[in-house]
């Protein structure tokens, strides 16, 4: 879509389903028309004052009634996408709320693609791109902690600090241009005084830099396979650390023959557990299958928990899964260790017993401490949260340093220019003054239809 585009578009915009309301929202320069032809009246939807709400009725084209319904107002720009912007709230029927798009389609509107509320008040200049972002964040947040994140970023705490940056490097790319421009007015070049400035520049984008990890890991959270031979106590782990009886456990080896997924909040930490069936070889066809899956799993997992039997030891089996895991992320897990008798606890990995609860917090520690291993500490302080945002301070950070060697060496001053504008460019992604279409497009394909 461009800032041009002068369509009305209409989505619903609360979740489909049965409910107590459907909310649909219709954005654009036609959505008063459009609402008025719709309800049988005429310009009185125009009429009405912005950020007000009001009784009415959409009919069908037969001038039946479809529904009783309220309608909220917002005049443009003084609306979330910039333009005039109205919401119908009906009964929650996906049959009545089917007809009432269906109207509105027939009196001039269009379906919104995903995400397209948030791109035109992002193209409309109510947003930046973080901001936006952060929106589709806020509505994925599966933690406390990851709605606390989206939430400062909707606010602009990440574009207020990118922002920042940009202004200090501007300045120094203007001292250097007009020493290029006009030599005889400005005279030399300060090099103390832009080197000071754009090492202020460094350290501020490493310290956002510092928070990456911890905040990518706080909104996209991490993959957790438990995997292990037959009959070692995987589903009664997985169930134990969910606190209720999800997976199937029986005393019979291969009980379990897929992949069973559930997510947990480990310390504002959305982990995404997954119970596999038991690596070995059988002749059971079902039961390959399972198996296939679960190797499968574990190449894409994040961190890897390898269930042990305690009272079995450890046998060829465990030890060529171990070798299997060399070098990636993992954690033993003595299961069973009630069983077992023994009171010294191993030399690797965390003794646990699924069947009574025992040492469960301990094995959450452990896991914990794995998953946040080299980030920050302190998720108040966590601003950036996205891959993309970390790949653009990355290059900001390089041509950085690239701009002050050249003005450290006596270099042109074309050189410290030239890598200056590849960090305004840099920075200016992930607020969206200088990102691409296609990185625009891809964003907002992310979110849900009527946001």
């Amino acid at each position: 879509m461009s800032s041009l585009d002068t369509d009305t578009i209409c989505a619903l915009a609360t979740p489909p389903g049965t409910g107590g309301l459907a909310v649909i929202r219709m954005s654009g320069p036609s959505a008063f028309s459009v609402t008025d032809a719709a309800s049988g009246r005429r310009s009185a939807c125009t009429s009405f004052t912005g950020h007000t709400l009001h009784r009415d009725t959409i009919v069908g084209l037969d001038g039946g009634v479809i529904d009783d319904v309220l309608v909220s107002v917002f005049h443009g720009p003084r609306s979330y996408t910039g333009e005039n912007v109205v919401e119908i709230s009906a009964h929650g029927s996906p049959l009545i709320a089917g007809q009432i798009i269906a109207r509105l389609l027939d009196c001039g509107a269009r379906l919104a693609r995903p995400g397209e509320f948030t791109e035109r008040a992002f193209l409309n200049g109510k947003l930046d791109l973080a901001q936006a972002e952060a929106v589709g964040d806020l509505i994925a947040a599966q933690t406390a902690e990851a709605q606390q994140l989206a939430r400062r970023q909707t606010e602009g705490r990440l574009s207020q600090a990118v922002q920042e940056i940009r202004s200090g490097v501007l300045g120094v790319l203007a001292q250097i241009e007009a020493t290029i421009d006009f030599p005889e007015d400005v005279g030399e070049l300060d090099s103390a005084a832009c080197d000071a400035a754009l090492m202020q520049a460094s350290q501020q984008v490493f310290d956002l830099l510092a928070t990456a990890d911890r905040g990518i890991l706080v909104r996209e959270g991490l993959s957790v396979v438990l995997a292990g031979r037959p009959n070692v106590g995987k589903s009664s782990l997985l169930n134990a650390l969910l606190r209720t009886s999800r997976a199937i456990v029986t005393a019979t080896p291969g009980t379990t023959r897929d992949v069973l997924e559930e997510t947990i909040n480990l310390n504002g930490v959305p982990l995404r557990l997954f119970d596999t069936a038991g690596l070995r070889e059988t002749s059971d066809e079902a039961e390959q299958l399972g198996v296939a899956r679960t190797r499968e799993t574990l190449h894409s997992a994040d961190i890897v928990l390898l269930v042990l039997d305690a009272v079995a030891g450890e046998t060829p089996e465990d030890a060529d899964l171990r070798l299997t895991l060399a070098g990636r992320p993992h954690l033993s897990v003595w299961n069973k260790w009630d069983a077992a008798g023994q009171e010294v606890p191993p030399m690797d990995g965390v003794a646990v017993s699924a069947l009574t609860g025992w040492n469960l917090e301990v094995l959450e520690t452990a896991i914990l401490d794995l998953a946040l291993s080299g980030t920050v500490s302190r998720p108040e302080s966590a601003l950036v949260t996205h891959s993309r945002h970390k790949q653009a301070l990355r290059a900001a950070a390089r041509q950085i340093d690239q701009a002050k060697a050249s003005l450290e060496a006596g270099l042109p001053a074309d050189f410290a220019s030239i890598d200056l504008r590849g960090v305004l460019g840099a920075l200016g992604t992930i607020t969206g003054e200088t990102a691409t279409e296609d990185v625009i497009a891809e964003i907002f394909s992310r979110f849900c239809i009527g946001k």
